[in-house]
């Protein structure tokens, strides 16, 4: 693996999401655009023909999520859940912000697969960062945009 190429940290169930995605790209997506292309040419002058310019749009933007898409499922790394109360990818961490009531749990995930709506943070933010390493007890200080935030570990599942 060179060493310029990012690992891509990602479930086993995100790696075979994606891949199922990349298999219908480049099957089904690319005929479709094809078939896009053939009709637009077939309108003639290609100079003044919006329908052949979207379509060249969408064949770009389909080959650019195929080469990214590549990338990743190349470079990528399979995490597991970890059993282990040292913080890292495949953690889930139950932590409460100093001054806050609220506990929030998230699992640690590669960059790729972050949703923070279902609760799954990449390593590589600000708060992901800030806890990797750390055990279950331990206060941390995470360095946000809006100012550091102060937060204490709670549990480490």
């Amino acid at each position: 693996m060179a060493d310029n190429q990012e690992k891509e940290y990602l479930t086993q169930e995100k790696f075979n999401e994606l891949q199922k995605e990349l298999g219908l790209l480049k099957s089904e997506k690319r005929k479709e655009v094809a078939d896009a292309l053939e009709y637009a040419k077939s309108l003639g002058d290609l100079s003044e023909n919006a329908e052949y310019q979207e379509a060249r749009d969408m064949q770009a933007k389909l080959e650019h999520r195929i080469s990214h898409l590549e990338q990743v499922i190349k470079s990528a790394i399979i995490i597991q859940p970890r059993h282990s109360d040292v913080i890292g990818i495949g953690s889930t961490v139950v932590v409460k912000k100093t001054g806050d009531s609220k506990e929030r749990t998230f699992c640690l995930v590669g960059s790729e697969e972050a949703n923070t709506t279902e609760g799954k943070i990449s390593d590589q933010s600000p708060l992901g960062e800030a806890m990797m390493g750390k055990k279950g007890g331990d206060s941390f200080v995470c360095c946000a945009p809006n100012g550091d935030m102060h937060y204490k570990i709670l549990e480490v599942k």
